[in-house]
């Protein structure tokens, strides 16, 4: 008899050792799907009261009259948002700061005695924000649909947005003896405490690796992805999972996880949102690296990245999907990113090249930062050219601001070149100039860096 008492006990210790790491009911469950299917989403009230409270959208400010001088003809340096009326301007640029810096206020971004200055780092990387949340309403609504996205949306009220992620830190040299692990067995939030890879944002957040871990047969003689994939599609499932605050029903059913085919809707914009935070990650925010200080960097030396809980932080739709975006028209248009022409295709000659930036950008992108790849692999294969290297400016805007950024426009070139292992001796940088030809407006071939290479 006091064995069997003994035993109970232990049981009974057991028992409330292994529930002491559960969640406390009691919990509630909504069903997603037909009865018997197991698609419900469970949640627990006490957790999702305290999220509920962390996303509320705050008010908009009152709006302001189109009517009135422009910003670009009563401000310096505002390429950006110039279009607006002086009102409009003012309104975005306090809700701007109420989103970000409410605290420091303009002077986080802007030097007090001027605010044209782009001295600070933190004003270059505000006007590539706003127009990475423009390319987000304008270009992805296969993901946020009509909804769209603010400043507000990933910072709420803070100047580094809470949930962002950096390239792991690689594995100390005295850690060898132990063999390679893959980043597991280091528990993170990010995979659920689990010993899943401890990154499992850069093979699909940066990279393209595809995700999947089902084959078609009952064998897997005709599936491709490998064990380290399949533990690192898993790590993301469970970010997905823990950002929305939901549960696998909420995008899979639960007869078959790979089929598409009876599968809610919210897996397509899941689709969708991977491939986004891609684009952004890689055209918008890796690019400004160079900018940040070394403060600012992760321990591999990458900046801050975003991924799915920047934005959802806990909620299955970002502030519940408050349409924030609707009440500022200058963060939805892709017409308002820039106000001058197209860039021309960038000129590759035998012993010439050019490279166009946009307005006010010392940054590459797209077609243009390809032929920037393009020129250091020339540089590589010949080992005995020399380049010269000339920054030109328009005549819009002040004159030392331009020359400036013209220099800037040079380093990035430069500094691509030196970064792929070209001697910085074979590498002259001439004086910034003024476009000879551009005696007024915003030509779009005025803003180039030219390289000639000398033999």
């Amino acid at each position: 008899m006091r064995a069997l008492l003994h035993t109970a006990l232990a049981a009974l210790l057991t028992a409330t050792t292994l529930l002491a790491g559960c969640e406390r009911p009691p919990v509630d469950t909504v069903q997603r799907g037909y009865r018997g299917t197991g698609m419900e989403l469970v949640y627990n009230p006490r957790t999702a009261l305290a999220v509920a409270e962390a996303n509320q959208a705050p008010a908009a400010p009152e709006d302001a009259s189109p009517d009135g001088p422009k910003a670009r003809d009563i401000y310096k340096n505002v390429p950006l948002l110039g279009h607006l009326s002086v009102g409009e301007f003012t309104r975005q640029m306090v809700a701007i700061t109420a989103w970000i810096s409410p605290v420091e206020g303009c002077n986080y971004c802007h030097v007090p005695e001027n605010l044209a200055d782009d001295g600070k780092y933190t004003k270059v990387v505000a006007r590539r924000m706003i127009q990475m949340t423009q390319h987000v309403n304008a270009d992805w609504k296969a993901h946020v649909a009509e909804t769209g996205v603010t400043c507000y949306t990933c910072h709420r009220g803070k100047a580094v947005p809470e949930n962002v992620w950096f390239v792991p830190a690689p594995p100390r040299a005295n850690a060898n003896f132990i063999g390679d692990k893959a980043g597991q067995n280091t528990p993170l939030k990010t995979v659920g405490l689990s010993s899943l890879p401890n990154d499992p944002f850069g093979p699909y957040l940066l990279g393209a690796q595809t995700i999947g871990v089902g084959g078609a047969t009952a064998l897997p003689s005709d599936h491709v992805a490998s064990i380290v994939q399949t533990e690192q599609t898993y790590g993301l499932m469970m970010h997905l999972s823990n950002s929305l605050g939901v549960n696998c029903t909420y995008c899979h059913n639960t007869r078959n996880f790979k089929e598409w085919d009876g599968t809610p809707p919210q897996r397509t914009t899941a689709w969708h949102g991977i491939r986004m935070a891609r684009d952004l990650n890689n055209e918008y925010i890796v690019p400004l690296t160079k900018n940040f200080p070394s403060s600012r960097l992760g321990p591999a030396g990458d900046v801050a990245k975003i991924n799915c809980a920047t934005c959802h932080q806990g909620v299955y739709k970002p502030l519940y999907g408050a349409p924030m975006a609707k009440a500022f028209p200058a963060l939805q248009s892709v017409a308002l990113r820039t106000v001058s022409a197209p860039l021309p295709p960038p000129i590759s000659e035998a012993q010439r090249s050019v490279l166009y930036f946009g307005i006010d950008t010392p940054v590459l992108e797209g077609e243009q930062a390809k032929g920037l790849d393009q020129l250091v692999a020339s540089m590589i294969a010949d080992k005995n050219a020399k380049v010269r290297i000339s920054g030109y400016h328009s005549a819009t805007g002040d004159l030392a601001h331009n020359e400036e950024l013209a220099k800037q426009r040079a380093f990035t070139v430069r500094d691509a070149m030196l970064a792929a292992g070209v001697p910085e001796s074979q590498v002259i940088l001439d004086k910034p100039a003024q476009t000879a030809a551009n005696v007024a407006g915003e030509d779009p071939t005025a803003r180039r860096v030219e390289v000639v290479i000398e033999k």
